[in-house]
């Protein structure tokens, strides 16, 4: 059974910093692309960066370049996503997603970044 556990989020204000952790099991997670969503409520879910299957490739939304960095430890089957800098609204529910294909496509259930004076 595939699990996307995503874990890290929280309560910081303008300016600090946060890491998001994506932990996987059940899958081989060195095979694949992982990537970082986030939603607001009433609003699309946006995808912010994302990394490749060995972590030799990434990229991100123009709206956090230079802010956030996505890397992996695939001895770890983990993924992180460093923001720093943060900004109002950078706040949302944060979603981890690994993908190989579309049926081979998983989803944790989100952690929250509220980034508040």
């Amino acid at each position: 059974q595939v699990q996307i556990v995503e874990s890290g989020g929280g309560l910081v204000q303008p300016g600090g910093s946060l890491r998001l952790s994506c932990a996987a099991s059940g899958l081989t997670f060195s095979m694949y692309a992982i990537n970082w969503y986030r939603q607001v409520p009433g609003k699309e879910r946006e995808l912010v960066a994302q990394i490749s299957s060995a972590g030799g490739s990434r990229s991100y939304a123009d709206s956090v370049k230079g802010r956030f960095i996505i890397s992996r430890d695939n001895a770890k089957d983990t993924v992180y996503l460093q923001m720093n800098s943060l900004k109002p609204e950078d706040t949302g529910v944060y979603y981890c997603n690994a993908r190989i294909s579309n049926t081979r496509n998983y989803w944790g259930q989100g952690t929250q970044v509220t980034v508040s004076s």
